[in-house]
C-alpha cells in the first residue's frame, strides 16, 4: 500500500464511513502490526473553534470510525490530539473539542482527548529545520493516524495530509515558523521537513463535507461524500490536487517534496483503488482567489509583462479587513507572526508594509471578516 490511494464514495457521515475507514486499515501493511501493545495518536484537523457543519475541522464521525477500527485490532491506548492556531492551553483545547463534537464522540468511545498541552523536542534531519517542538502525544506514539480535512488553503493552495501535520507544532510556535520562512518555497520545505520528522503511519481523509474557495476557514462547504486514505501523504495530496484541478507543483510543499525525490510531479492513476472514478477532476471546484491565476506574468498585459517578476511581491494577493464584518475580537492580532495587526476603535487594521501574506489572520477570523485582496490588473 506504499503509494496506494484508497477512494470510497459514502452517503454522508453514516455507517458507510466506518466501512470505508475499515477498508483503509485492512489494506494497510503498517496497520497489521497494531495490537494491545500499540500506543496510537489520532491527529485530526482542529484549526479553530468551529462546529462540524462549517467544514473547517475533521468531522467526529471520521475520528470515531478510526477509533473503532483501532479497537477491532485490540488497541486500547488511543489519544486524540491537535494544536489549533493561536493560543494553546487546556481551557482553549476543551472548548475546541467541545465545539467540534469530538468531546462527546470520544467520551462515548472511552477515548482520551488531549488537553494537557505539553510538548518536547524531536531532532530532525531536515533541509531547513534541525529540530521541532512537537506535542507530547506525537513524541509518545508508536503509530500515528493522520485524519485531515479536504480543504483549499489561501497560502498553500490546498490543505490535506501533509499540511495537517503543522498542527503537531504547539500553538503560537506555528506563527514563529511563518516568520522564519515567510516565502512560500521555504515554508513548503519546512512542511516537508516536518512531515519527514513526524512520519504518520496512515492517513484517513475526511472528504465528505470538504471546503472550496478561500479555505482553510473562510471558504464554502462542498459536499463530496468521499473518504480517502493511504500510507503515503504525498500520494494522497497529489491525488487531491488532481481532483481540485490545482497544479500540484503550485503547492509549495509538494513542489519541495518533488525536488527531494519524495514524489512525482503529479498523481499517478495506477495508485488508485476503490471507487477510482471518484478521483476524477471536479469541474466546478472553486480554488482560492490567491490561486485562481497562479502565474501573474501570464495574466499581465503584454506591454508590461516583462516587469511583473520584479514587482510580484508587491502585487501578490494579500489579506484585507472588511470593516463592516470585523467585531474587534483580536484573534488576528494574536496569531499574526509579524505583529502587523492592531485593533483600534473596535476594528482590526493591517500594516501592509510588515505583512508576509501567510494568511494566518484569514484562517483564524471567526466571522470571515478578512478576505483575499487581489491586484485588479490580474482580475481582468
Amino acid at each position: 500500500m506504499e503509494h496506494s490511494v484508497f477512494v470510497q464514495k459514502v452517503d454522508g457521515y453514516g455507517v458507510q464511513v466506518d466501512q470505508a475507514v475499515e477498508a483503509i486499515f485492512a489494506a494497510s501493511e503498517r496497520a497489521r502490526g497494531l495490537g494491545p501493545h500499540s500506543k496510537v495518536l489520532i491527529k485530526p484537523n482542529l484549526l479553530a473553534k468551529h462546529v462540524p457543519d462549517h467544514a473547517v475541522t475533521t468531522h467526529p464521525a471520521v475520528v470515531a470510525a478510526c477509533i473503532r477500527a483501532l479497537r477491532r485490532r485490540g488497541v486500547q491506548d488511543i489519544v486524540v490530539a491537535d494544536s489549533p492556531g493561536g493560543l494553546y492551553n487546556p481551557s482553549i483545547m476543551r472548548s475546541v473539542y467541545q465545539a467540534s463534537g469530538l468531546s462527546w464522540e470520544c467520551r462515548s468511545l472511552e477515548t482520551q482527548v488531549y488537553t494537557e498541552c505539553r510538548s518536547g523536542i524531536r531532532a530532525a534531519q531536515g533541509k531547513l529545520v534541525r529540530q521541532f517542538q512537537l506535542l507530547e502525544p506525537v513524541l509518545q506514539a508508536d503509530f500515528i493516524v493522520n485524519v485531515p480535512k479536504l480543504k483549499t488553503h489561501v497560502m498553500t493552495g490546498m490543505s490535506c495530509a501533509v499540511k495537517n501535520l503543522f498542527g503537531t507544532v504547539p500553538g503560537l510556535q506555528k506563527a514563529e515558523f511563518h516568520m522564519r520562512f515567510p516565502e512560500k518555497e521555504s515554508f513548503g520545505d519546512m512542511l516537508v521537513d516536518l512531515c519527514e520528522t513526524v512520519k504518520p503511519d496512515l492517513t484517513v481523509v475526511d472528504g465528505v463535507l470538504a471546503m472550496e474557495g478561500d479555505g482553510p476557514a473562510g471558504g464554502v462547504p462542498r459536499q463530496l461524500n468521499l473518504i480517502l486514505g493511504g500510507e503515503n501523504p504525498y500520494a494522497i495530496d497529489l491525488t487531491v490536487c488532481h481532483m481540485m484541478g490545482l497544479p500540484a507543483m503550485a503547492v509549495p510543499y509538494l513542489n519541495a517534496a518533488h525536488r527531494r525525490g519524495l514524489c512525482p510531479e503529479k498523481a499517478d492513476p495506477t495508485w488508485l483503488c476503490g471507487d477510482v472514478k471518484e478521483a476524477d477532476p471536479i469541474g466546478d471546484f472553486r480554488l482560492p482567489e490567491s490561486y485562481t491565476n497562479i502565474n501573474f506574468s501570464n495574466r499581465a498585459p503584454r506591454a508590461i509583462r516583462w516587469a511583473v517578476p520584479g514587482v510580484e511581491k508587491w502585487i501578490a494577493p494579500r489579506p484585507k479587513i472588511e470593516k463592516s464584518k470585523c467585531v474587534g475580537c483580536g484573534k488576528c492580532v494574536e496569531i499574526c507572526p509579524g505583529h502587523t495587526i492592531r485593533v483600534e476603535q473596535g476594528k482590526a487594521h493591517i500594516d501592509p508594509k510588515g505583512c508576509i501574506r501567510c494568511f494566518c489572520c484569514h484562517e483564524m477570523c471567526p466571522v470571515k471578516a478578512i478576505r483575499v485582496k487581489r491586484f485588479r490588473l490580474f482580475q481582468m
